[in-house]
């Protein structure tokens, strides 16, 4: 079981990424901004990020770059994106360690996305 945070300012997205992910036996915090997501990751130990790029207070991409500077996360970070310019969205987060993610998406390939992110991190410590 991991502790994932998604921050998602889609309500409806936001509610079956949580669920699916739930039902998954994870442990999901939600925040509906990038400010918010911020303060749950420097309030407690966090496994995995999932954000969206577009989110109001601050944007995702922000978010990461935050997050990855001061090490919030600690098995690894999924971006979502609507945006056509994914390639300027690799290029702003060069040298992270981040899976993108396009929307839509399905629930099924984010939650594989996410066992895959645990077992690389479970046999790099093991």
């Amino acid at each position: 079981m991991a502790t994932i945070v998604v921050a998602e300012d889609d309500a409806h997205i936001s509610r079956v990424v949580c669920m699916w992910l739930a039902q998954k036996g994870h442990r999901v915090l939600e925040a509906h901004n990038g400010a918010r997501a911020l303060e749950i990751l420097r309030g407690q130990a966090i496994d995995i990020l999932i954000s969206d790029v577009n989110m109001p207070v601050m944007n995702g991409i922000d978010l990461v770059i935050t997050a990855c500077r001061e090490r919030l996360v600690g098995t690894g970070v999924i971006l979502l994106s609507s945006r056509a310019d994914q390639a300027g969205i690799r290029q702003a987060l060069a040298g992270q360690k981040v899976t993108l993610r396009p929307k839509p998406f399905s629930p099924s390939g984010l939650a594989r996305d996410v066992e895959r992110m645990l077992v690389e991190d479970s046999m790099a410590a093991g």
